[in-house]
């Protein structure tokens, strides 16, 4: 028995380093993409020149889909103005005036910069249903978003810091990813 509640802590505990939350069951996002062909974004690398172009932690999150563990990433608790693009296209994602906090250990925006920024994509990886969010123009993995944000949308984008790269108000765009 006691096997058996170990298991299912550490399974629970597998769940939860997600963005905390699993998707609402009964709230659909809308403008989601059945399956993610990494073919269909403008901007092309080869495995090598992302390795390249990416610090190792970046690399991580953006092209393995990976996670920081909550709490950790400088953005989670972070609530200067500005813009934060993605790391690996230096594209404006989102923007401070829909950050929020979610207390889920994570930066979290109830809306993108553009409805383009990004693009919404079902992921079943861990064996249940969440929405992937990546950056338009390559597809790169920001985070998962959720339908327990606030008004105005009810929307709660959980991102990785490190899929980000914040610049203050006033600030030049990032011209490398590796800031």
């Amino acid at each position: 028995m006691r096997n058996l509640s170990f298991h299912l802590i550490a399974f629970l505990a597998v769940l939860n380093t997600n963005c905390g939350m699993a998707q609402s069951k009964n709230k659909k996002s809308t403008d989601v993409q059945e399956v993610s062909n990494k073919n269909n974004y403008p901007m092309q690398l080869t495995d090598a020149q992302w390795k390249e172009r990416l610090t190792p932690a970046q690399y991580y999150i953006l092209r393995q889909q990976g996670t920081e563990p909550a709490g950790s990433g400088k953005y989670n608790h972070f609530y200067k103005k500005g813009t934060y693009y993605s790391a690996a296209t230096l594209q404006p994602v989102f923007s401070s005036e829909t950050k929020f906090d979610s207390g889920t250990g994570w930066p979290s925006f109830y809306a993108p910069i553009s409805p383009d920024a990004i693009r919404l994509v079902k992921d079943n990886s861990l064996g249940i249903e969440r929405i992937e969010v990546v950056d338009s123009k390559s597809g790169s993995h920001l985070g998962h978003v959720f339908d327990d944000g606030p008004a105005p949308t009810g929307k709660r984008y959980c991102l990785d810091s490190d899929a980000l790269i914040f610049v203050p108000e006033g600030g030049k765009a990032p011209v490398s990813s590796k800031q």
